[in-house]
């Protein structure tokens, strides 16, 4: 009896297969401070636990996207250890920030299938929830996997593809517990720009780039356990490149947003994504970002700004697609998120 594990391919999925994934994480400062070091990191609620006290929280929480990463990197050998490419992200909510101490897992339910024509691969959509050790749950989001097929005989399913939310619906986002901006500072926060300074349809060019380099993506790779072939292994890919874990540039982007977007503070929707183009090492990742929305909340003070950012390896910004309709070869990334900042 085989003792390893070859991972999953398209035909060993099917609807409603639910995938408890192993190996859970107990978080430490540690995990931030490397996040920190990966990630020109400056948002002032994940940087001071004084800051974050004076927001309402009692310290200073994991970044988001980090959580995001620890619960992504668990599904990784039962969704997309063969995995061709991941396609998309969509209904992605955080229900509750993550503190050093908590220990996290993850479980996904399979809730889509469907063969592509060429009968060799598959899309597979799943439900991956995050969960602390008190069984609450900390984050969940949907995303689709193209999957390779092991046996190109194996019949395929029947078809089924999951009606998901275009957006999620700001009376749907969930505000941290205790978090109010009453006393907030934004000279320590960095910038003075509130909800109300930003106009719908308004563009920002957060002017920096970072570098990739091979030793920082292999690092991060590494820290969220992700076992894809293709970010760590030259052979897993014909041109003998590792592919950049396509978080690794969402974070990216994120931390290079904070100029123009310093007092989106938290994100707490994930409305869509793609992964435009592949990222290799030794690309420049440049981003800029669009205000899709503003919405209130439930809590005076705190005010969701929805975002469009975009990640490129160069060209001009403000330049998504061609005449054609398709990405410019430049995208790399067109992530449709909501934040919380002060109105």
């Amino acid at each position: 009896m085989a003792k390893t594990n070859p991972g999953r391919f398209f035909e060993d999925y099917a609807v409603g297969d639910v995938l408890r994934h192993a190996v859970p994480r107990t978080v430490s400062g540690g995990e931030r401070a490397l996040y920190h070091a990966l990630y020109p990191a400056r948002h002032a609620l994940y940087s001071s636990d004084e800051f974050a006290r004076g927001c309402g929280l009692p310290e200073a929480p994991l970044d988001d996207l980090a959580a995001f990463h620890l619960v992504f990197g668990k599904t990784v050998p039962d969704v997309s250890l063969n995995a061709v490419a991941n396609l998309g992200y969509a209904e992605g909510r955080w229900h509750r920030p993550v503190y050093a101490g908590d220990t996290l897992r993850a479980e996904s339910e399979v809730i889509g299938v469907k063969q592509n024509s060429n009968g060799k691969s598959g899309v597979v959509y799943v439900r991956t929830r995050g969960l602390n050790q008190h069984d609450d749950l900390v984050l969940d989001y949907v995303r689709w996997v193209m999957v390779r097929k092991g046996d190109l005989d194996a019949p395929a399913p029947q078809t089924v593809i999951p009606d998901l939310q275009n957006v999620i619906r700001a009376e749907d986002l969930v505000v941290p517990a205790g978090l109010q901006f009453d006393s907030y500072d934004f000279v320590q926060a960095g910038e003075a720009h509130r909800l109300a300074d930003y106009e719908i349809g308004e563009q920002i060019d957060h002017v920096d780039g970072v570098t990739v380099e091979e030793a920082e993506h292999m690092l991060a790779t590494r820290l969220w356990q992700n076992t894809a072939k293709v970010h760590f292994d030259t052979t897993a890919r014909p041109d003998g490149s590792r592919l950049i874990y396509g978080g690794h540039v969402i974070s990216m982007a994120r931390a290079l947003s904070f100029n123009g977007l310093a007092n989106a503070q938290t994100i707490v929707g994930l409305n869509g994504g793609a992964h435009a183009n592949p990222c290799t090492s030794g690309m420049t990742i440049r981003a800029w970002s669009e205000v899709l929305d503003k919405a209130e909340t439930g809590v005076p003070g705190v005010g969701a700004i929805r975002l469009r950012l975009v990640a490129t390896s160069g060209g001009e910004p403000f330049a998504l697609r061609g005449d054609d309709g398709k990405y410019l070869p430049e995208v790399l990334l067109d992530l449709d998120y909501w934040a919380l900042m002060p109105v």
